[in-house]
């Protein structure tokens, strides 16, 4: 959401926004909970399914990493300029647009007949959850004018969001009793709901906002092509040629990012916001936390069924405890962060997880899944307390011109943390003989990531806004 202002925007409608108030600023706000608590179901619901869908294609371990990071990767790297579409056409027709896209593509992920047409479905799943996010915010900012209710409601927006992430294996479990093909068709008519709600919002304003062809072209290049290629290794080693192609267009890709954000007249992502201490270490930060809670729930909701016999509904029962008390971190970070200040809380969130994640490493192969289930609960629960925390402690140190543009960098960073934590780690496990020891590796190496982003936070203080 990019929140600069024109001095002359235009409308959809012929209707200004009251000074005060706006009609209709329940039914915006039950759609944006709504539509925004769907997309972050899908970011996990297809984990726990994934050996169902397996079997259904008789896809491999390369063929399922694609069918989670097809949706994790659109909507990283099309975040970054999503704001600035919610501008140009107005945050409740792009709201609309993006969350109609999401609803078909979930539509076409139902009937797939096959795992190529699936992860492309993903992929324009991944594409409309990128607009519905910035949007959302969006219209909560211009629906509630007052400070006081705009917080409530933004608050809301935030609970939301993190117990969808939460509960989305809950869900696959579940539906993947009757069938796999379940987890995407009830997005249809809970997606329905949210756009006839929607249309008792009022019309949203519209500003000449520029887009960034360059910058965003070569951002989806690098961030997919990186992911191809560590995903591709796992199965045919870092020495091939279309590995290492992959990792040359991945760079080739970055430099033009940084050349078109240093040298364009409109860049998505202004560089001295990217060279702002603040803005570097919380993306740094938000990436490690999105490659523990990603790659565990990855790693978890296999290793539940692959090696311990679990159905997906018992597996997905296995998350429940994680998904109950993760919806609690949002108002316990808001305390402590008022009480001791932002960092506070996200050190505390960062130590849980990788607590967490240690403690997962030194599960031997014949412990009893509640064990299991019990050391998911400080990996989930303290992502979310570190992830509320981190979000409101950029906030504070961005100027609020560029909060839109932040939060998008933020956001996309902590998604093609989750991607690449799947990609590499689904290579680890790919060896059904090997799976514990790739298992227990990659908790490891995720435990290691998320100990480095304590470090940043440390270093993570107050300075002068970007």
């Amino acid at each position: 959401m990019s929140v600069s202002a024109s001095p002359t925007p235009l409308h959809e409608g012929s209707a200004g926004l009251p000074p005060q108030s706006r009609s209709g600023g329940r039914m915006a706000l039950a759609a944006v909970l709504i539509g925004f608590f769907t997309i972050m179901v899908d970011a996990m619901i297809v984990n726990v399914a994934l050996p169902s869908i397996g079997r259904g294609f008789g896809s491999g371990m390369t063929g399922l990493q694609w069918v989670v990071d097809g949706y994790t990767l659109a909507f990283a790297a099309l975040l970054l300029s999503a704001g600035a579409i919610s501008d140009r056409i107005g945050a409740r027709k792009a709201f609309a647009v993006g969350l109609g896209l999401f609803v078909a593509a979930s539509a076409v992920c139902g009937i797939a007949p096959n795992l190529g047409v699936l992860v492309a479905a993903r992929l324009v799943q991944g594409a409309g959850a990128a607009m519905v996010v910035p949007a959302s915010l969006a219209l909560l900012r211009e629906t509630f004018p007052d400070p006081a209710a705009r917080a409530k409601a933004i608050a809301l927006w935030g609970v939301s969001g993190s117990v969808g992430a939460a509960a989305g294996p809950v869900a696959g479990g579940l539906l993947t009793v009757i069938d796999w093909r379940m987890i995407f068709f009830v997005n249809v008519p809970v997606g329905a709901v949210a756009l006839l709600l929607l249309r008792r919002a009022q019309p949203s304003p519209r500003q000449e906002a520029p887009f960034d062809w360059t910058g965003q072209v070569a951002a989806v290049a690098a961030m997919g092509a990186l992911t191809y290629a560590v995903i591709e290794a796992g199965a045919d080693g870092f020495g091939t040629a279309r590995v290492l192609g992959a990792f040359a267009v991945a760079v080739v890709a970055a430099v033009v990012y940084f050349v078109a954000q240093a040298r364009g007249r409109h860049p998505m992502t202004p560089l001295p916001l990217l060279r702002s201490r603040t803005m570097s270490l919380s993306a740094a930060i938000g990436f490690a936390l999105n490659v523990g809670f990603y790659g565990m729930i990855f790693l978890l909701g296999l290793y539940l069924q692959q090696v311990h016999g679990l159905s997906a509904l018992a597996t997905g029962v296995g998350f429940l405890p994680m998904t109950v008390l993760t919806s609690f971190m949002g108002p316990v970070a808001a305390r402590l962060a008022t009480r001791f200040g932002a960092r506070i809380p996200v050190l505390i969130g960062q130590i849980l997880m990788a607590v967490g994640l240690l403690a997962m490493v030194a599960v031997p192969a014949g412990a009893p899944v509640w064990l299991s289930v019990v050391l998911m609960v400080p990996v989930g629960a303290g992502g979310a307390m570190a992830v509320t925390a981190l979000v409101a402690l950029l906030l504070e140190n961005v100027p609020a011109e560029r909060a839109g543009v932040a939060s998008g960098v933020l956001n996309a960073a902590r998604q093609l943390g989750g991607a690449l934590a799947v990609a590499a780690f689904g290579a680890m496990v790919a060896d059904r003989a090997g799976f514990v020891s790739g298992l227990h590796t990659s908790l490891l190496i995720a435990a290691a990531v998320v100990a480095v982003s304590i470090v940043a936070t440390v270093l993570l203080r107050p300075e002068g806004k970007a």
